[in-house]
């Protein structure tokens, strides 16, 4: 049923890096969304009123929420496809995890509402009238979320949409709240025991968890959380293919939205190579990368020595050092000149972000270790963080 929407509804349905794509795979979620929910919270706010059950009305008014979530996600799509201009350079894509994050708090919100409703529920029970038609729409209202579930996490991974994983979340646990109502109502109607109130509760603690959780990834999204392990994945991989690169570090992603995203790193190459070659090999690596993966890269030479045996001699010594002072501490950007009586060293110190020592004080106690092995060695240390 997915594949058949998206034939018809969507053109160029593999070109998904294309941004009018985008749009019309979000165009397809947000009213098939809009009309699926709509449709359940007619026919369970009727079947709630008569039944006169509040967990399923509750599970009704969830249901508009979610009817709500997809035009609200429909609308941000739409404002992120804008292009870019003189005051957003780089697009409006981020206005798609704002969006987002209005769908997990109007999650929150339904969690919290149904709460309160439940909790009336046990403190004034009421009697409730389960009938077979109840219990079969109930059944076919799990149904259809369940695809729904499964209709937006294909369409959240072929685009890379957080709003739209957002909104698969939300269907699942619709799944699980509406599962528990339909318990409730088959203990009503069969065993005449009322937990109406009570089912409701379990209901609101899973939709304000799923709300919370999915906020919570959003927000690290518009803060600028650590980037997608796959991301860095295929960093590494990609620059692997070309020879010419020693190695990379002080890599850093800057997201802007699915498909925006803008990625810098330092490239280690041979000291004695060619400058006008290997800075045509970074020009191919920023290129074949963006032409690959979609991401615009900027990268920086870093010319290293790789075969003076007593420059390898000193940063094999320092990297130890440094792994003595801290096990977490790494080096690049090494360098080493002579000055005389002494010995400049020169490098960068890496320091994780969670760690105990600050920046100055890292750096000292490295400095303070080396010069005890080895007095003849005058250090120049940059510490920093990686954004990794």
């Amino acid at each position: 049923m997915t594949d058949l929407l998206i034939k018809l509804f969507v053109k160029n349905k593999d070109d998904v890096q294309n941004q009018h794509v985008r749009s019309s795979y979000a165009t397809l979620s947000g009213i098939t969304g809009i009309i699926a929910n709509f449709l359940l919270f007619v026919g369970k706010l009727t079947i709630g009123i008569l039944s006169a059950s509040v967990s399923i009305i509750a599970d009704a008014f969830n249901n508009i929420g979610d009817a709500g979530s997809s035009v609200v996600t429909l609308v941000g799509y739409r404002l992120s496809g804008k292009h870019a201009d003189k005051e957003h350079p780089l697009g409006h894509g981020r206005l798609e995890y704002i969006t987002a994050f209005i769908v997990d708090v109007l999650i929150i919100f339904v969690g919290v509402e149904l709460f309160k409703t439940s909790v009336e529920k046990i403190i004034e029970p009421g009697e409730t009238a389960i009938s077979t038609v109840t219990l079969v729409f109930l059944g076919v209202a799990i149904f259809v979320k369940l695809w729904l579930f499964l209709f937006y996490r294909k369409i959240a991974k072929r685009i890379n949409s957080q709003a739209i994983k957002g909104a698969s979340f939300d269907s699942i646990s619709d799944v699980v709240a509406t599962t528990l109502v339909m318990l409730s109502a088959l203990l009503s109607r069969f065993a005449d025991v009322n937990i109406d109130g009570y089912a409701g509760i379990l209901v609101a603690a899973f939709i304000f968890y799923t709300g919370v959780k999915a906020a919570k990834e959003t927000i690290d999204l518009l803060l600028g959380g650590s980037p997608d392990k796959e991301i860095l994945k295929k960093i590494s991989e990609f620059v692997k293919r070309y020879p010419d690169v020693i190695g990379i570090h002080d890599v850093m992603v800057h997201d802007y939205g699915p498909g925006r995203q803008i990625i810098s790193f330092h490239a280690e190459v041979s000291a004695k190579s060619d400058f006008s070659y290997v800075h045509d090999v970074i020009d191919n690596i920023e290129r074949d990368f963006q032409k690959e993966y979609g991401y615009l890269v900027t990268i920086h030479l870093d010319p290293i020595v790789v075969d003076d045996e007593k420059v390898s001699e000193m940063y094999g010594f320092v990297k130890a050092t440094v792994k003595e002072v801290d096990e977490n501490f790494s080096i690049h950007d090494f360098r080493m000149t002579y000055g005389g009586n002494h010995i400049n060293l020169i490098f960068d110190l890496l320091i994780p972000v969670d760690s105990k020592y600050g920046d100055e004080e890292a750096a000292n106690a490295v400095e303070e270790k080396i010069k005890s092995m080895r007095p003849e060695c005058n250090c120049v240390i940059k510490a920093e963080h990686p954004y990794v």
